[in-house]
Formats: structure tokens, sequence, C-alpha cells
């Protein structure tokens, strides 16, 4: 008996990433198997999404297996960073100014006499919160917004996209300059709303060029037929199957806000002494590069690998998620 054609998780009811699949692909992938074999492996009578074939990609990429693994690193330093830094970030030592390395700091010291390396393992917290944070609610605030302009269009559609035009037109950098010299509070609330605020248009475009793509399939035509509410449609239908792009921007995004969250501290409106941040310490070792270039290697190159380590993984979940380069 001739195979029967795959079809892909909810090309029908919506219910899974399939609906954005190329079914041409998918076909192809069953036929180079041979007759009577599962696509891609999978189980018989499990049906393929997207999400699988994205994790099942994802586990055999070595840069996602690398980046993946520095920054669960990272994010364990940043919860629990005692277990590898013994003592307090704030215990400065003016009579080893600048000294070089030693026992128990084998970073150096930097122009206060702080250990540099407690210091570097203690700012990888600020960068992490700030960077996850600020990506939550970007993503939050930009995807509902965009997902809602996608869908209803009209005037808030127009409305919106005149809106970010605004926002794009101010510089990052020189907003904040402007905004957080005004701000008095020494946490990273502030840096965060910053970031927030003018991160969000960059998502809401992309959630609404999904959304306007995946409202255009036949599940959502028949969900609609079938009389299923606008806040069902949203939700149950185009939302799983309009996410992905989502996902993407805003895990590169992460590793950007990282780093302008140690530019405006390398400025002096971010966070601020006697708060711990990379930006600060490269900020403050600038000055003795000559004399101490280890109490500005530190800090610089930890900032470094974590918005590669960013980058990259967001790269990988790109290639992962995009059915096109399969």
């Amino acid at each position: 008996m001739p195979e029967q054609p795959y079809e892909p998780e909810g090309v029908i009811a919506g219910t899974g990433m399939g609906g954005a699949m190329d079914l041409g692909a998918s076909e192809a992938t069953t036929l180079e198997k041979g007759p009577g074999a599962p696509p891609g492996g999978a189980p018989a009578g499990r049906p393929r999404s997207l999400w699988s074939d994205a994790w099942r990609d994802l586990r055999r990429n070595p840069v996602f297996l690398l980046s993946a693994l520095v920054i669960l690193f990272l994010v364990f330093i940043s919860l629990w960073p005692s277990a590898i830094a013994p003592g307090s970030p704030l215990s400065c030592d003016l009579a080893k100014s600048q000294d070089g390395p030693g026992p128990g700091a084998p970073f150096g010291y930097d122009g206060q006499g702080c250990n540099v390396y407690t210091r570097t393992v203690y700012g990888a917290r600020t960068s992490v919160t700030v960077g996850v944070l600020a990506t939550l609610g970007v993503a939050v605030l930009g995807s509902v917004l965009g997902g809602l302009a996608g869908y209803f269009g009209g005037w808030w559609d127009a409305l919106l996209s005149r809106t970010t035009d605004i926002f794009f037109a101010i510089p990052v950098v020189l907003g904040g300059l402007v905004l957080l010299s005004v701000v008095t509070s020494n946490t990273v609330w502030p840096v965060i709303g910053f970031m927030v605020l003018l991160g969000w248009p960059q998502i809401s475009r992309i959630a609404r060029g999904s959304v306007i793509t995946a409202r255009q399939h036949d599940y959502v035509q028949a969900a609609r037929a079938l009389g299923a509410s606008d806040s069902r449609i949203l939700l149950r239908h185009i939302a799983p199957n309009a996410v992905a792009p989502v996902i993407v921007v805003a895990t590169i995004a992460l590793g950007t806000y990282i780093s302008l969250e140690a530019t405006l501290s390398y400025l002096g409106v971010g966070l601020k002494p006697p708060s711990v941040s990379w930006g600060i310490d490269i900020s403050a070792a600038s000055p003795y590069i000559r004399n101490a270039p280890h109490a500005l290697l530190w800090p610089s190159g930890a900032l470094a690998v974590t918005v590669l380590a960013f980058i990259m993984l967001g790269d990988a979940v790109r290639d992962a998620l995009d059915p096109k380069l399969r």
C-alpha cells in the first residue's frame, strides 16, 4: 500500500507550529527515509511539529551546546557567586592597589585595591539580571502590542506603526544619557525600564508581521467559521505559530541589552558605585590600563564572552526554527 502523505501537526487546527512549515520539505524528508520509515526518525504514529524538529536540531548543534553551557555557568554564578568567589566585592585595600595576581586574587587587584576576580564574578549577577528582565519586558510588551495590531489592523495598526517610527528615531545611547541622567536611584530597575521603553518597537514589528502571516492560513479561517472568538483564535491558533521569530530576536537582543547596560554604566548614567557591574569596573580601570591592564582585561573579557554566548545561542535557535534552512 502506498505511503500516506505526511501532514505536520497543527496544519488544520493550528494548535502546533506545523501551520508554518513547508509541506514539500516534510514530504521530501519522508521519501528520503524510504517507504514505511517515520519522518525525521520520530516514533511511528507520533506527529512532528516545528518545536520537536527544532529541539532535535539544537541537540546536534555544537554551537548551541557550547553557548548553552556558557550561559548555564553564567546563571549559576549569578545565583550563587560566593560558591566560586569567596569574600565581598566591596572589600578593598588601598595597600594592594594595582597589584598583580596573587594568592586569593588570581586576577589581581584594581586601582582601589579590590579583588578583580571577585568583582568579575559578582558582576555577572547584574548583567544577567538586567539582560533577562529587560528581554522579558520587551518581548511581552512588544508581542502584545504588535500581535494586536497585526490581527485587528485598521487605525490600531496605523497608530502603532507611526509610534514605532518615532521610537526608532531616538538614538539608544543618547536617549539613555538624557533619561537616566535625571534618575537618582542606584538600582537596576531604571536601567531595565529604559531598555523596555526603547526596545519594544523592534519586537512589535516582528510580532506584527508574524501575526499577519499566520492569520492568513486556512486553520485560522476554519476556526473563525466555527465561531471561535478573537481571543481564542489569537491565543490558541495564531500565537503558537507566530511566536518563533519573536523568540529568535529576543534571544539575540538579550546579549545586546547586557552590552547596553555595561555601556551606560561605563558612561556613568547606568549603575553607579557601590553597585558591582562590569561597565563600572571597565570605566574605573581605563585610566590605569598601562600600569594595571589586568584590571581592564578580565571584566571586559567576561562581558565579551557573555554577549557572544547569547548571540551564538540566538543564531542557533534561528537556524533551528527556520524550516527553509533544513
